[in-house]
C-alpha cells in the first residue's frame, strides 16, 4: 500500500464499498460540507458488482419518491463530466418499453399515468412509431410501446469515477486495497472499524458494499436481507443500421433489454429460472471477476431477442459476461439507518439497477447519514421494512429468486409472492383454510384476504379488470355494515411499553394526548421534526407505568426501531415486542354487541364500554383485552386474545353469531370499508412527507393542551399559513373502471396530484379513490371545491366528483352508536 493510502485513525464518517453507490455517497457528503470521510475499498474502485453492469437508467417506479430519486440521477448525470473533467458515457436517448399483448398493454398504458402523476412525459406510441425510434427490430407482435425520452445509459466505471473523483475534490479520502474485517462495539453503537491495515475510529458506519453487504453486516450484527444471483449479458460487434442514438429497449414479454454500444447493441434478460451464486459465502479474491458463461441458460433467452433482432443471429458476439449481483426478496433497493445499530447505514442490495438509483440514492443516504432522517419518505426502500423472517438467508435467498424471475412478468394488481410459504401462522389458520380462506402474505404472516365458497376455489385469478374474487368480498363486505362479521388481525404489531417514565416518554413521541386514564385507548400519530408522520397507531393505557401499542403488521420493524430512537435520553422506559404473544379477532358490525354480549358477563352497552375504550373481559377462562376502535367504520371490538386461547374464543364467537348471520371476512373487505369512511393507511395516504394537517388528521393532534412533542412547532407553524396540499375522496361513476391507485388527479385541466389509494366501495356502489390535490398557492375549500376534476387511468381521462366527507356515516352514528 503507498503512503498516500495509509488510513487515517479516526473519522467522522466511514463508508465500505467503492462501487457507484459508495462513490455516490462520499461525493454527497463533500458536497453537503462533510469532508471527514474515508471511503474503504477491498480492491479497487468498482472491482465489485459496478465494473460489469449494463448502464440502464429508467426512472419510472411504482412510487413517487422513488421516481423522483431516479430522476435526480438523471440531472446529476447530465452535469457531472462538466463538473470533475472525466467522461461518463451519458447519454440521453430515451427509453422504449414493448407490449405485445392486451395486457401487458393495459399495463403500460397504467404505467403511462403512473409516469404523469409522478412529473415525467411518458408517451404512448404504436407499433410503426416505435419502429421509427428503433428501426433494427420486428414489430409484427407489437400492440404498443411507451416511450420516456429523459431515460438513457452510462458508462458504470466511467460515472464511479467521476464521482470518485468529486469526491477527492471535495475533501473525502478514498483508500483502496483496504479490507475490513470486524467492527468495534459501545452498547449498541459502532465505533470503530477494524482493516488489514489498523483501526479507525468513526462516529458513523455507511455499508454499501454490493453482494459484499450480507456478510459485512454480520460482523457489524446488522441484518442485510441480500443475496448474489448470477446476471448474464452480451455484448455484439456493430450491426448495420444501429444509431449512436438508439433509445434503450424493455421488452419484458420477452423478458430481455437492449441498448446501443459501439454500434452494437447489449442484450441482457431475466430468465425464469434465476441461478443462485456463492450460497456459502463469496469466495475470497472475487475482484474484477466473472463466472463462468452458461450458455445454454441463456439460450432461451438468446431465441427471444432473435425474434424481436432478427439481424443477432449473425452477429458476432464482442464478449458474453456472466456477473453476479446482490438482489433482494422484493426486488427493491436497501437504504438507511440500520434498527439494530444506533449509527450503521446501509445502500446495499440494487437488483441491477445500481446504475440508475446511484446518484440519488447516495443523496439520500448522505443526507440519511448527516441529518437522522432521509429527504423525503423512501419507506419502499427502508431496511426497516423486513422483519423476523428475514433474519434466515435461505428463506431470504427462496424470496429473492422468486423477486428476480418476475422482474419482466406481468405485475398483476394485487398479486402474492408464492414462495417460503405458510411461515407465520395465527392459531386460526387451519381452521380459516379449511373455510375456504385465500390467504396473502405480509412481513411473513399469512393473512386472510378473502373466503371463497369452496375452498377449492380459493385461489387469486389476476387481471386488470375485476378479479374472481370480486363479488366474495362484496358478501363479506356487506356483512360487516348489515350484520357482523369476524377478522382474525392476529398479524398485527404490538408493544409493551412500560417503566416509571413510560407516560413521559410517549407523551413526547405522540401527538395526540395519551396521558389519559387506564382503559383508554388513544389514536395518534408520531411526528418526525418537519410534522411529518412517522407513525401510525393506537396506544391502549394499561396502568400508570404500562401501555399497549398496537401498529400494522408492515410496519412492525420502523416503529419498533423510530420509538426506541426517539426515547429521551435518561428516561426510564423498556419497550417488548409481544406480538407473538397475543392474537387479534376483530369482532364488527352492527350485531357485534349482540354476539359480544350473549358471551360477557360485563355488560358492553354503549353507556357502560363506551367508543375508544378497553376493558378486560373474561370468556370461557380466557381473558381478554377489548378495544373498541375499528378501521371499518362500524360497531366493533379487537378482541386481543392470548394465542392459547384463540382457537376457543373464534369458536364461540362464530357460534353466537350464528343466529345473527356472522361470516368470516378478510382483508380486501377492510380495505373497501376503510376507502368508504376515507380512513387513512400509513405508507400509501399519510406517511413522514405529509402532516396531520394535510391528511385531514388535525384532531388527532393536541395542540391546545401546550405539551411538548416531537413536531409541535412545524404544526404550529403550518397553521398559521395555507396549505399547500390536501387529501379528500374521489368518486369515479363509470362503474366498468377498476381504479387501483397512482391515477393522474387533474383540475380544470392542470395536473394536482395523484391517487394515493383506491378500490371499490360496496355500500356506494362506486369506485372510491383518496388522493391529495396539490397548489403551491394554497388549498382551502374554496379551492378544493371550485375545480372540475378527472383522473387519468390507463392514459383516459374521465370526469370524477370531489368529496370532503366520508361516503358513509359521515357523522360516525354507527361507529360509536
Amino acid at each position: 500500500m503507498s503512503e498516500a493510502q495509509a488510513i487515517p485513525q479516526q473519522a467522522r464518517i466511514v463508508i465500505v464499498g467503492g462501487g457507484i453507490i459508495g462513490c455516490s455517497t462520499a461525493y454527497h457528503l463533500a458536497k453537503m460540507g462533510c469532508n471527514d470521510v474515508v471511503l474503504l475499498e477491498k480492491h479497487r474502485l468498482t472491482s465489485g458488482s459496478t465494473f460489469h453492469a449494463a448502464g440502464l437508467v429508467g426512472q419510472l417506479r411504482t412510487n413517487a419518491n422513488i421516481t423522483q430519486l431516479l430522476g435526480y440521477s438523471v440531472e446529476l448525470y447530465k452535469t457531472l463530466e462538466q463538473e470533475t473533467g472525466l467522461a461518463t458515457g451519458w447519454k440521453m436517448n430515451g427509453g422504449l418499453r414493448l407490449a405485445c399483448n392486451q395486457q401487458r398493454w393495459t399495463e403500460v398504458k397504467r404505467q403511462a399515468s403512473t409516469a404523469h402523476s409522478f412529473g415525467l412525459d411518458m408517451h404512448l406510441l404504436t407499433p410503426q412509431e416505435a419502429l421509427d425510434l428503433w428501426p433494427v427490430m420486428e414489430i409484427d407482435d407489437l400492440v404498443g410501446a411507451a416511450f420516456l425520452p429523459t431515460d438513457g445509459q452510462v458508462n458504470p466505471s466511467d460515472i464511479t469515477q467521476s464521482l470518485a473523483s468529486g469526491a477527492r475534490k471535495g475533501g473525502v479520502q478514498i483508500c483502496e486495497e483496504i479490507e475490513v474485517n470486524g467492527f468495534g462495539f459501545d452498547g449498541d453503537t459502532i465505533r470503530s472499524v477494524h482493516t488489514n491495515q489498523g483501526t479507525i475510529d468513526c462516529e458513523r458506519l455507511v455499508i454499501c458494499a454490493g453482494q459484499w453487504s450480507q456478510q459485512l453486516g454480520k460482523l457489524a450484527d446488522v441484518n442485510i436481507p441480500l443475496v448474489s444471483v448470477q446476471h448474464q449479458y452480451l455484448i455484439t460487434e456493430k450491426i448495420p443500421l444501429v444509431p449512436a442514438e438508439l433509445p434503450t429497449l424493455r421488452d419484458p414479454d420477452r423478458l430481455t433489454y437492449f441498448k446501443e454500444e459501439v454500434g452494437g447493441l447489449v442484450m441482457g434478460g431475466y430468465e425464469p429460472n434465476p441461478i443462485p451464486w456463492a450460497e456459502n459465502g463469496i469466495p475470497e479474491g472475487f475482484h474484477f471477476s466473472l463466472l463462468d458463461n452458461d450458455w445454454d441458460h441463456f439460450e432461451p433467452l438468446m431465441e427471444q431477442a432473435i425474434a424481436r433482432v432478427p439481424s443477432l443471429a449473425n452477429a458476432g458476439i464482442k464478449q458474453m459476461l456472466n456477473g453476479p449481483e446482490s438482489f433482494t426478496p422484493d426486488g427493491n433497493f436497501i437504504l438507511g439507518a440500520a434498527p439494530e445499530r444506533k449509527n450503521v447505514f446501509v445502500g446495499a442490495g440494487f437488483n441491477a439497477f445500481g446504475i440508475a438509483s446511484g446518484g440519488g440514492a447516495g443523496m439520500a443516504l448522505a443526507e440519511w447519514v448527516l441529518n437522522d432522517e432521509p429527504p423525503f419518505d423512501l419507506w419502499p426502500v427502508d431496511i426497516r421494512r423486513f422483519g423476523k423472517p428475514h433474519a434466515d438467508i435461505d428463506w431470504v435467498r427462496r424470496r429473492t429468486l422468486e423477486a428476480y424471475s418476475r422482474h419482466y412478468t406481468m405485475a398483476w394488481p394485487h398479486e402474492e409472492n408464492k414462495s417460503c410459504r405458510p411461515c407465520r401462522r395465527s392459531p386460526l389458520y387451519d381452521s380459516l383454510l379449511g373455510q375456504g380462506a385465500c390467504f396473502g402474505e405480509k412481513l411473513g404472516w399469512e393473512r386472510p384476504n378473502w373466503f371463497a365458497a369452496n375452498p377449492e376455489q380459493a385461489f387469486d385469478d389476476y387481471s386488470f379488470g375485476r378479479q374472481n374474487w370480486f363479488a366474495a368480498v362484496g358478501a363479506e363486505h356487506r356483512a360487516v355494515r348489515e350484520s357482523v362479521a369476524v377478522f382474525d388481525q392476529s398479524s398485527f404489531a404490538k408493544y409493551r411499553v412500560s417503566g416509571c417514565d413510560a407516560a413521559a416518554a410517549l407523551s413526547w413521541m405522540c401527538a395526540n394526548n395519551i396521558e389519559v386514564a387506564s382503559g383508554t385507548v388513544v389514536y395518534t400519530q408520531m411526528l418526525n421534526p418537519r410534522g411529518g408522520i412517522e407513525c401510525d397507531l393506537t396506544v391502549t393505557r394499561i396502568a400508570e407505568d404500562e401501555f399497549y401499542l398496537v401498529t400494522g403488521t408492515g410496519f412492525a420493524s420502523h416503529d419498533l426501531d423510530w420509538i426506541r430512537r426517539n426515547i429521551p435520553a435518561g428516561h426510564d422506559v423498556r419497550i417488548d415486542d409481544v406480538t407473538s404473544a397475543w392474537a387479534v379477532l376483530s369482532l364488527m358490525g352492527p350485531k357485534a354487541r349482540d354476539v359480544l354480549q350473549s358471551l360477557i358477563r360485563d355488560d358492553v352497552s354503549n353507556e357502560s364500554f363506551a367508543f375508544a375504550a378497553m376493558r378486560e373481559l373474561a370468556l370461557e377462562g380466557a381473558m381478554l383485552r377489548a378495544l373498541r376502535v375499528s378501521y371499518v367504520g362500524e360497531l366493533g371490538w379487537e378482541l386481543h386474545v392470548p394465542v392459547e386461547f384463540a382457537g376457543m374464543v373464534y369458536q364461540k364467537l362464530m357460534a353466537a353469531g350464528e343466529a345473527h348471520g356472522i361470516v368470516n371476512a378478510g382483508y380486501r373487505a377492510i380495505e373497501s370499508l376503510r376507502l368508504e369512511k376515507a380512513y387513512r393507511a400509513w405508507g400509501a395516504d399519510i406517511g413522514p412527507d405529509y402532516s396531520p394537517l394535510e391528511a385531514g388528521l388535525g384532531w388527532a393532534v393536541d395542540c391546545k393542551s401546550g405539551k411538548s412533542f416531537i413536531g409541535r412547532e412545524a404544526i404550529l407553524a403550518q397553521k398559521e399559513k395555507p396549505l399547500v396540499k390536501s387529501l379528500v375522496s374521489f368518486v369515479l361513476p363509470d362503474k366498468e373502471v377498476v381504479l387501483l391507485g397512482r391515477e393522474t388527479i387533474y383540475r380544470n385541466d392542470e395536473r394536482v396530484g395523484w391517487l394515493s389509494s383506491a378500490g371499490w366501495g360496496y355500500s356506494v356502489d362506486t369506485n372510491i379513490g383518496l388522493g391529495y390535490v396539490r397548489n403551491a398557492g394554497g388549498v382551502d375549500l374554496d379551492y378544493l371545491q371550485s375545480g372540475r376534476y378527472e383522473l387519468e387511468v390507463a392514459s383516459e381521462r374521465l370526469p370524477c366528483e370531489l368529496q370532503l366527507q366520508a361516503l358513509y356515516d359521515p357523522k360516525m352514528l354507527k361507529l360509536k352508536g
